[in-house]
């Protein structure tokens, strides 16, 4: 028992352990609606499109946290702008912003080599160096992660599958889109600092995609997606411990194929058909949420 035990006295996996759990719920709430909209590329261009904020701060010697939000506020604000156009689709925009960030960050990253080992941590995350003051800083994304998730609720639900109806019932669905789109870059900048950019998504998308499987609503899509996330965090970290693998990727893979595995386990029990991301829970069913809760 003591061995099972042995990683989880040291300090630093404890504060790894509580880091990666705060994150597991923010991604929940989040991811959830990544899933159920088909954003996967969105949340993949925002969370690349940091790069030249993170490049910058740490050029400037400003908090590398600071420069993600700003940089991911771009890409929100760009794609905000980009959006109202006609003749140019969600995906086209996103690809435009994604290619033209990207290539700003490998730009300002190009000038100076001192930029490897930051470049490093900012793809693959390194939760074995969180701190302290990190987990104030993600217990308050969290709060708010909270709370735009409960005052955007109906909104986001009739955006997801009805943005019409969401206009008829009065929920402006603009402005929920742009709430969503900030929930995304909220996930997104505080998750990058725990798993990295490139890993993020084992995070953001796997444990919503798995709790989906078998939740029929939102809510429990959002709570079965944080406790898998927590999950993975745990037995990543444990992992991780004996392997003598990356904290952020070990946690990653376990997240995914906890995905894998419920997708599996769904298909030989037959309780739920393995649906498109944007097709679940059933669309009518949200519908009928939106109507009644109005």
């Amino acid at each position: 028992m003591e061995g099972l035990l042995e990683p989880f006295a040291a300090s630093m996996v404890q504060r790894a352990l509580w880091g990666g759990v705060l994150v597991s719920a923010i991604c929940a709430l989040a991811g959830t609606w990544v899933v159920l909209r088909g954003m996967a590329f969105l949340g993949d261009a925002m969370s690349h499109a940091m790069l030249p904020g993170v490049a910058l701060a740490s050029l400037l010697g400003v908090n590398l946290m600071i420069g993600a939000a700003l940089s991911a506020g771009a890409m929100a604000l760009g794609l905000t702008v980009l959006g109202r156009s006609p003749r140019l689709s969600q995906d086209t925009g996103i690809g435009l912003l994604f290619v033209g960030m990207l290539s700003a960050g490998v730009i300002i990253v190009s000038h100076s080599r001192s930029f490897a080992v930051d470049v490093t941590g900012f793809l693959f995350g390194d939760v074995l160096a969180v701190r302290a003051q990190d987990l104030y800083v993600l217990g308050a994304a969290l709060a708010v992660a909270a709370a735009v998730s409960a005052i955007g609720h109906r909104s986001f639900v009739a955006l997801a599958f009805d943005p019409r109806k969401a206009h008829t019932l009065g929920l402006y669905p603009r402005t929920a889109r742009a709430a969503l789109l900030g929930l995304v870059m909220l996930a997104v900048v505080a998750s990058f600092h725990i798993v990295g950019t490139l890993l993020v998504f084992g995070l953001l998308i796997a444990p919503p995609a798995a709790a989906a499987l078998w939740a029929r609503s939102v809510p429990a899509i959002m709570l079965g997606a944080a406790l898998i996330g927590a999950a993975a965090t745990l037995v990543g970290l444990y992992l991780s411990w004996y392997w003598g693998t990356a904290g952020g990727a070990t946690i990653a893979a376990v997240a995914v194929l906890a995905f894998f595995l419920s997708a599996l386990a769904s298909r030989l029990l037959r309780r739920a058909p393995v649906p498109e991301a944007a097709d679940i829970p059933d669309p009518a069913r949200s519908e009928r949420e939106v109507e009644h809760s109005s």
